[in-house]
């Protein structure tokens, strides 16, 4: 990086001005004085390995994908929800975007999750449960119903069944007259990190990532907008792994997928947009900005170097992020607002772009209504209030954050080492399949978690209300929490009874053959798995046809 690239990055500023694409807003403190959209060293070769650090919208995007941050496009709202059947669910959706949500993230309930239908006996008692229970496209209408698919971007949650799940999304899109080929949202759809650390599949590794390579075929081709996997860290810290390990295995799951449109002759340069990241918000907050500010300077060289992606939009990392669920206390609640601002904080000042605040209750059972609206008004007090979007990167150049980004980026790439050394060719996905057949990954979370639960019983780690500062004003203050009725599993079984008696059922039996007859050959999969949700055909029947064709999965035993 040459002495100007400050210059550099104010042509891409002026530049975004000029087109409209700077939001016309107060850009000035509490008080009134006017802040710049960024700020810099007086002088550029004083500073280190400054090209590291750079600017925003210049690569390795360690500041951020845009010259403009947050003054060109606020980062996007989106309020993960689903609970019960897709009729309350569609309530809560109007709630969110009539309350000011920018766009949908759809939690599925563990049948749907699992690729069981509700009237599967495997199902009892869970229908509607952790999520919206989804049967057929018929509940994808219900689901949607009064909300414009092609106007709302729109996240699924899901990856053992995401490629048929994403085929009744885009039927209920077809029955709505949305221009499907024009629909932008993500699709999680993301293996690996089941074996690493979910475990939701439905299959072994290999069938999985040839319906993943089909849907990457099948969205460069047709919806070019839609990003067909959005690789997650989220589960990973869940599960107890470090934010380094997060980092590393996300990013390393990240590189397999690339490997995998490569192998499929697929162009580097349309498909790696497609590719999206989930991340974890947690508790510490200058760790997590830097975790962030790592990922995309490590994707992005990645991208370049190892596997030749030229164009800045495939080098580029975009990313969505969830405040940390494992963060949250049963004990003293309320202390959950706090958690999840300070997290969101940490997102936001990381340069993500979108983001799910958690509600103070989802420690017991899916938020209440009120719980879900603090949760959402916690982001946009954020936004409106405290002056966070008038300049990008603001912590960039700081002495600790530059050395943990580079502490994380130091982990990260010890991490990437072992993983190819432990494959057969020295790729990362053969790496992965090998960490995953010998429990290396769900070794290294145990260890971590182990780590950190024993801190927090020494008391070296603290949490208020937990292992300190546990007095109440008011012990007996109990929430009310949202409980699921029992009445919404029978009714979504007898919904499900009757599509079944008034479709054309020998079509839809005909169709989930003809598609399992085309995963015997080397054509993409997804036209014919449409064809079968269009008939109606359940999930259930498509997941089983595949199982009875690909076999199940069982986790090897260890101990």
């Amino acid at each position: 990086m040459t002495q100007d690239a400050r210059q550099r990055w104010q042509q891409r500023y002026d530049s975004a001005l000029a087109a409209g694409r700077v939001r016309d807003a107060d850009f000035t403190t509490l008080s009134g004085d006017e802040v710049q959209p960024v700020y810099g060293p007086a002088d550029e070769s004083a500073v280190e390995n400054f090209e590291r650090i750079g600017y925003p919208g210049e690569f390795p995007f360690t500041r951020g994908l845009h010259a403009t941050g947050y003054r060109g496009r606020p980062w996007t709202i989106r309020q993960f929800a689903g609970f019960g059947n897709a009729r309350q669910t569609n309530e809560r959706y109007r709630m969110i975007l009539a309350e000011g949500g920018g766009g949908l993230s759809v939690a599925f309930d563990m049948p749907t999750l699992m690729g069981r239908d509700s009237d599967d006996p495997r199902s009892l008692g869970e229908v509607g449960h952790c999520g919206v229970a989804i049967d057929t496209a018929a509940d994808m209408d219900v689901l949607f119903d009064g909300i414009d698919l092609a106007g709302t971007t729109t996240s699924m949650t899901i990856s053992g069944p995401a490629v048929p799940v994403f085929c009744m999304y885009l039927v209920a899109a077809e029955r709505q007259g949305a221009a499907v080929e024009s629909l932008n949202g993500t699709l999680q759809t993301d293996i690996f990190k089941e074996y690493i650390a979910q475990k939701e599949w439905l299959f072994a590794p290999e069938p999985h990532l040839r319906l993943i390579g089909d849907l990457m075929e099948y969205c460069a081709e047709n919806i070019p907008a839609y990003k067909p996997i959005s690789v997650s860290g989220y589960h990973i810290r869940e599960a107890g792994s470090t934010a380094a390990q997060e980092l590393a295995y996300t990013l390393a799951d990240g590189f397999a997928y690339v490997e995998l449109g490569l192998s499929r002759g697929l162009d580097i340069e349309t498909f790696a947009p497609g590719l999206s990241f989930f991340f974890d918000a947690h508790i510490d907050f200058f760790e997590e900005i830097a975790k962030f500010r790592a990922a995309r300077r490590i994707w992005a060289r990645w991208l370049r170097d190892v596997y030749g992606a030229t164009t800045e939009k495939a080098q580029q990392l975009r990313f969505h992020t969830q405040t940390a669920g494992v963060s949250l206390t049963a004990q003293q609640p309320d202390n959950n607002i706090v958690r999840t601002t300070i997290e969101a904080m940490a997102a936001v000042m990381g340069g993500t772009q979108s983001l799910h605040t958690n509600a103070l209750d989802e420690v017991l059972a899916l938020p209440s209504a009120k719980a879900a609206q603090i949760a959402l008004r916690t982001q946009q007090v954020i936004a409106e209030e405290t002056g966070v979007m008038n300049v990008a990167d603001p912590l960039g150049g700081s002495w600790y954050v530059e050395a943990l980004t580079d502490e994380m980026e130091r982990q990260a790439e010890a991490i990437f080492a072992r993983i190819t050394g432990m494959g057969s060719d020295g790729t990362m996905t053969s790496g992965i399949l090998r960490g995953i057949e010998d429990g290396w990954f769900t070794g290294d979370i145990a260890e971590a978690a182990f780590v950190y639960q024993r801190a927090l019983e020494k008391g070296d780690k603290k949490v208020v209300g937990v292992n300190t500062l546990t007095g109440s004003v008011d012990a007996d203050d109990k929430l009310e929490i949202l409980r699921v009725s029992h009445e919404v599993e029978r009714d979504q079984k007898a919904e499900l009874a009757g599509r079944r008696q008034h479709r054309d059922d020998a079509a839809a039996r005909a169709a989930v053959a003809r598609m399992v007859e085309v995963g015997r050959t080397e054509q993409n999969m997804i036209p014919a798995m449409l064809d079968a949700v269009r008939a109606e055909a359940t999930l259930g029947e498509i997941c089983d046809a595949l199982r009875a064709e690909w076999g199940g999965y069982t986790e090897p035993a260890r101990f």
